[in-house]
C-alpha cells in the first residue's frame, strides 16, 4: 500500500460529561474529506486512545469506517500496553475493513528491540494488513532501532514508518538505509526536512483544524517540487508548531483549533484540561496569521 499525502489522526469528540459524542464524528470526517486530506486515522495519540475503554475504541473504528466508506484510506491505531490488547485491536480493525493499521511500541514497558519486534510481528499476524510503524520514543520510552527494523522487515506488511523521534539523524538513517519503508513525517516542525528527504506522507494532528495549510506544504514540496515555496509556507507555519508543542498542551490546542473551525469536539479527557483564555487567544491569533499568510503565498502562483 502506498501512503501518499496528508493523513489526519482525527480527534475524538466528547460531550460535557466526557462521553464520546458520536453525532459529531460525521461532521469531522466530512469536513476533512471536503478539505482535501488524503487519509484518515483513528485511535492515534491525537484521538486520546489511551483514555478510552476497549468497547469505545471498537465502536469508534466501526463508526468511522461506516462514515468514511471507501472515500479515503482508513488507518486504525493498535496502541496498548499489553501485546494481547494490541492484537485484539488489530483483529477488530481487520473486521471493520480498515485499509491499514498503526503499530507502536508498548508504552512504559521499555522492551528490548527484539521484544518490541516480536510484539509488532504478533500484531501483524493477527491482522495481515499494511502497517505504518509509529516511532515515538518520547511517549513510549523505546526507539525502533536497526535491530527492530531488520526483524520486522521480514514481513512485507511493514511498509511505512511515522517517525516522531525528533532526531534528524534518524531521518537520514531511514531515508538512506531503509528506503524500502515509506517515510512518513511524524514531527511537524521537521516537515520540510522530511519532504526534502523523500517522505511520501505527513501524519499531522494540526490538519484537524488547518488542513488547507498542511496540504499547501505537501503540495509545494511533494507535488510541485518547489522547495522555495515550501520554505515560505513552513516559515508561516512555524509559530503554530511552537504553540502546539509548548507546555505539553498539544491535544488541548488541537481540540480548540477544531472548535474554532466550527466542530464541537468538546474538551479532552482527564487528566488533561482545556486551554485557559490566554492560551486560546494566543492560538487563535497564530492560526489567523498563518492562514492569511499561506493564502497569499498560494495565490501568488495561481
Amino acid at each position: 500500500m502506498k501512503f501518499e499525502g496528508i493523513y489526519t489522526p482525527i480527534v475524538t469528540p466528547y460531550d460535557d460529561n466526557h462521553g464520546i459524542n458520536y453525532d459529531v464524528i460525521e461532521a469531522i470526517v466530512d469536513d476533512l474529506i471536503s478539505s482535501g486530506v488524503h487519509g484518515l486515522l483513528v485511535a492515534g495519540t491525537t484521538g486520546e486512545y489511551y483514555s478510552q475503554e476497549k468497547d469505545e475504541r471498537v465502536q469508534l473504528m466501526k463508526t468511522c469506517k461506516e462514515i468514511i466508506g471507501n472515500r479515503l484510506p482508513f488507518v486504525v491505531g493498535t496502541g496498548a500496553i499489553r501485546t494481547e490488547d494490541s492484537v485484539f485491536f488489530a483483529e477488530e480493525a481487520a473486521k471493520v475493513g480498515a485499509d491499514a493499521i498503526l503499530v507502536s511500541t508498548s508504552p512504559y514497558a521499555l522492551p528490548t528491540e527484539r521484544e518490541n519486534a516480536l510484539h509488532a510481528l504478533a500484531i501483524d499476524r493477527a491482522a495481515n494488513l499494511p502497517i505504518i510503524l509509529y516511532n515515538y520514543p518520547g511517549r513510549t520510552g523505546a526507539m525502533m532501532g536497526a535491530e527492530y527494523l531488520d526483524r520486522v522487515g521480514r514481513s512485507s506488511n511493514f511498509c511505512a514508518i511515522k517517525e516522531s523521534s525528533g532526531d534528524i539523524d534518524r531521518l537520514h538513517l531511514l531515508a538512506r538505509d531503509y528506503s524500502h519503508i515509506q517515510l512518513c513525517c511524524g514531527m511537524d516542525d521537521q516537515a520540510l526536512e522530511f519532504f526534502a528527504w523523500g517522505a511520501s506522507c505527513w501524519v499531522c494532528a494540526g490538519s484537524n483544524f488547518a488542513p488547507e495549510a498542511h496540504i499547501a506544504l505537501y503540495q509545494a514540496c511533494r507535488v510541485e517540487g518547489n522547495f522555495d515555496k515550501g520554505r515560505r509556507i513552513m516559515s508561516a507555519m512555524m509559530p503554530l508548531m511552537r504553540v502546539l508543542e509548548q507546555g505539553g498542551k498539544f491535544i488541548q490546542c488541537v481540540k480548540h483549533g477544531s472548535t474554532m473551525r466550527g466542530l464541537p469536539v468538546g474538551p479532552p479527557r482527564k487528566p488533561l484540561q482545556p486551554l485557559n483564555k490566554d492560551d486560546k487567544r494566543q492560538l487563535e491569533q497564530v492560526i489567523g496569521v498563518m492562514n492569511h499568510t499561506i493564502n497569499l503565498i498560494t495565490k501568488e502562483g495561481s
